[in-house]
C-alpha cells in the first residue's frame, strides 16, 4: 500500500477550475452558505428524536416483545439515517461553518458504535482522496467473503456472492464494534492517526471507554430495568444493527460498485495518470436523484458525484448543484455516471457483484 500515491494530470485539464468556478458562482448568485441550514438542524432533530424516542420506548414501555422488536429496527432506520444524513456532513466539517459545532455534531458517531477519528481516516481520507483504488481505498477492500475489486484475489466462494452478500451486509454496523479497533491501531502504524492531529494513546482510550459505554446503553441497561430475557435483548441490538448496517452498506455500494465505474490502479512510478477531479467522476455514480425521499434521509449520498467533488459542500445543496456538475461534464466530454432509478442502481450493483465473483474467460486453459 503505497498512501505517497499522486494524481498526475498529464492532459491539464481545465475542468476543476471551471466546475469550481461555476459552483462557487452559484452560491455567490444565490447569496448563500455551502453549509447546513435550517432543513439540516431539522433532519438532525427529527431522525435523533427518532432514534433516542425509539430507545426509550423499549426502556420504559410494557408491550409485547414483538412491539419491541418493531422499535429496535426503527433504531437501525434512524441509526442509517443519522450516520448519512448528519454524522456524514459533521466529520466532513460542512455540517456548520463552526468547526466547533461539527466536532460536537460530529460526536453522534458514538450513538451508532463507531468511532469518528477511524471514521474520518477510512473515509474521508482513504475513501475520498483513493476512490475505487485497489489497496489504497479502505472501503473496497475484500471483507472476508466479499470481493469489492477486480483487482483482489479471487476464490471459489465468491461466484455466489452476489447471492450471500445481501445477507452479509446486514452486518457492517456491527463490526463497528470491534473493528474500530484493529484499524485504529493499523492507521496507527502508517502514521494516519497523528495526521488526524490526535494522539494515539488518548484515542485508543477513548475508543474502549466509548465502546463499552454503547454496550452498556444497548445491551446491559435494557437486561437490568425492563423485563426481557437476556437472548430478547440480544436479538434486539443484532436487529438494530443489521437493519441500519443494511441500509448504510448498500446506499454505499450504489455509488461505487456498479457496472461503469473505474476500478484504476497506479502506474510504475505509484501514481494515477488523472486529474483527482476526473478520476472521482470516473469512479462514482449517482442513482435515483429525482426520488424525493431518497433525497432527504440518505443525505444526499445519492448525488455521490457531488459529494466527492464538494464534500465540503453539505448534501442539502447537491440537488441544486448537480445540473451544474453534470452540464461541466458533458462540456469536457467527460463521464457523469448516473442510475436514474433505484431499482436501476440495485439492478447493476447485482450484476457488479456477480461479475467480480466469475473467472474471466481468458484465464480458462485451453487443451486441444
Amino acid at each position: 500500500m503505497n498512501y505517497q500515491t499522486r494524481f498526475v494530470d498529464t492532459d491539464r485539464s481545465a475542468f476543476s477550475s471551471t466546475l469550481r468556478k461555476r459552483v462557487n458562482q452559484y452560491f455567490k448568485d444565490k447569496d448563500i452558505s455551502h453549509y447546513g441550514n435550517r432543513k439540516m438542524i431539522a433532519k438532525t432533530v427529527i431522525l435523533t428524536a427518532l432514534y433516542l424516542g425509539a430507545y426509550v420506548a423499549i426502556l420504559t414501555l410494557s408491550i409485547s416483545a414483538w412491539w419491541l422488536l418493531l422499535f429496535a429496527v426503527v433504531m437501525g432506520v434512524a441509526m442509517a439515517g443519522i450516520g448519512m444524513s448528519v454524522m456524514h456532513d459533521a466529520l466532513h466539517g460542512s455540517y456548520s461553518r463552526s468547526a466547533t459545532v461539527n466536532r460536537w455534531v460530529g460526536y453522534i458517531t458514538y450513538f451508532i458504535g463507531a468511532n469518528p477519528v477511524v471514521w474520518k481516516i477510512q473515509h474521508n481520507v482513504l475513501h475520498h482522496t483513493y476512490t475505487n483504488i485497489h489497496g489504497l481505498d479502505d472501503d473496497i477492500r475484500t471483507k472476508l467473503v466479499i470481493r469489492l475489486s477486480k483487482h483482489a484475489p479471487l476464490q471459489w466462494i465468491h461466484r455466489y456472492q452476489y447471492v450471500y452478500v445481501f445477507f452479509l451486509y446486514g452486518f457492517n454496523t456491527l463490526f463497528f464494534i470491534i473493528s474500530d479497533l484493529i484499524k485504529l491501531l493499523n492507521y496507527n502504524k502508517i502514521g494516519m492517526v497523528e495526521r488526524q492531529k490526535s494522539h494515539f494513546t488518548s484515542e485508543l482510550w477513548k475508543l474502549i471507554f466509548t465502546k463499552v459505554l454503547y454496550l452498556f446503553f444497548t445491551v446491559a441497561l435494557p437486561m437490568l430495568i425492563t423485563p426481557l430475557l437476556w437472548w430478547q435483548v440480544i436479538i434486539g441490538m443484532l436487529a438494530m444493527h443489521f437493519t441500519a448496517g443494511y441500509i448504510l452498506t448498500l446506499v454505499f455500494q450504489l455509488a461505487h460498485i456498479v457496472e461503469e465505474v473505474e476500478q484504476p490502479l497506479p502506474n510504475d512510478e505509484g501514481n494515477i495518470e488523472n486529474a483527482w477531479a476526473i478520476h472521482q467522476l470516473e469512479t462514482t455514480a449517482n442513482f435515483a436523484r429525482n426520488n424525493r425521499f431518497l433525497n432527504w434521509y440518505v443525505g444526499g449520498l445519492n448525488f455521490q458525484v457531488e459529494h466527492h467533488l464538494f464534500p465540503n459542500i453539505c448534501h442539502v445543496h447537491y440537488e441544486a448543484i448537480a445540473p451544474i456538475v453534470q452540464q461541466t461534464a458533458q462540456e469536457f466530454q467527460l463521464p457523469y455516471h448516473e442510475k436514474t432509478r433505484f431499482r436501476d442502481a440495485l439492478a447493476s450493483h447485482v450484476k457488479m457483484m456477480k461479475g467480480l465473483g466469475e473467472i474471466p474467460a481468458h484465464a480458462y486453459s485451453i487443451s486441444g
